[in-house]
């Protein structure tokens, strides 16, 4: 089963609280601005997202709280569809990293499948594509897709110094994949880090 939806406000209410037994296995947080959305399902062991529009800083952090609750719950393959993914900023593949990384400290496993020339460069570029297996086509995405949705439309509106330390986390699994990133980002950290303290000042 399919589930859609956008993060609650705040950020942090929504995830999964007010819903039966049944849907917390099967809901997702997803971005902020429409068209850009993601869908999920969820059988067995497996953990099913599709993304559709830009992937972006702003629906990575609903992304990674939901990555978090599923491996919590003892999930260990996440299996990603991109193929109506039209591109993807730093953070949001930092995310992907993330999640990677966590994955296979816990023997776990992160595929990605239906990625266009674009996103396959820029995740070939970051390294990405020694961290997780990238795939033309999966049985196993193909077994879990269905045409039963359900929608339920929130907001989400992380705090400057929320958002900020989400981006720093982004870009640092970017660093702990491959250690060349961190020519690349090293400024982004700074000014991001430089952003997050200014925050926790005021």
């Amino acid at each position: 089963m399919w589930r859609f939806c956008n993060p609650e406000p705040g950020g942090r209410r929504g995830f999964g609280e007010n819903l039966t037994e049944k849907e917390q296995t099967t809901y997702i947080q997803g971005s902020v601005n429409l068209p850009a959305s993601i869908l999920v399902g969820v059988t067995g062991n497996a953990v099913y997202i599709k993304v559709r529009g830009k992937g972006s800083f702003q629906n990575s952090p609903a992304l990674k709280e939901f990555a978090r609750q599923m491996l919590e719950r003892g999930h260990r393959i996440f299996a990603f569809d991109l193929g109506e993914c039209t591109v993807m900023d730093s953070t949001f593949m930092g995310t992907l990293a993330g999640m990677a990384l966590r994955l296979r400290e816990s023997g776990g496993t992160l595929l990605v499948r239906n990625v266009n020339e674009r996103n396959f460069e820029l995740l070939r570029n970051l390294g990405l594509n020694n961290l997780f297996e990238i795939e033309p086509s999966s049985e196993l995405l193909a077994a879990g897709s269905t045409n039963d949705e359900s929608a339920l439309e929130t907001e989400n509106e992380l705090s400057r110094s929320e958002n900020a330390a989400c981006m720093i986390e982004a870009h640092e699994a970017l660093v702990d994949a491959a250690p060349e990133n961190l020519a690349r980002f090293k400024d982004v950290l700074e000014y991001l880090k430089q952003d997050l303290r200014a925050g926790a000042a005021k």
